[in-house]
């Protein structure tokens, strides 16, 4: 099953045998350092530029409701972001990974969008939505 938004990652999260914790890594997307004139144009016109990290956050399904609870989450840090990226960490029978597990994996998924790397991740809009990076 492919998931194309943010209640249907919910849902696949939950039906899950082994207990999950979903990995966020929200980004901003900007322009690069010494941008072109063309690249400069096309962020402009909302297009180009480059996703930088400035938030990350691990979750357990049951703590998440909707996108818009954790859009409203996310605005309470004051961080402004346009893409999440997403990936799940399973942990082994009953016991759910632990906070170091998650947050080295976190690390893991931070260093892998910097270098450009967003195939393996689900990206999502602010409202829910699956999008296409590339």
């Amino acid at each position: 099953m492919a998931i194309t938004n943010f209640a249907g990652l919910l849902g696949e999260s939950r039906l899950q045998p082994d207990a999950q914790r979903l990995l966020f890594v929200f980004t901003r997307a900007e322009l690069p350092d010494n941008p072109t004139d063309e690249q400069r144009a096309r962020f402009e016109q909302g297009e180009g530029g480059v996703l930088t990290p400035v938030l990350c956050v691990d979750k357990a399904p049951e703590e998440l409701s909707d996108m818009a609870a954790l859009v409203a989450e996310s605005q309470a840090t004051g961080i402004e972001w346009d893409i999440v990226f997403v990936g799940a960490l399973s942990g082994r029978g009953g016991e759910a990974p632990s906070g170091e597990q998650a947050e080295a994996q976190l690390n893991r998924m931070v260093e892998s969008l910097k270098m450009g790397n967003v195939d393996q991740f689900l990206a999502l809009d602010r409202q829910g939505e699956a999008v296409r990076i590339g």
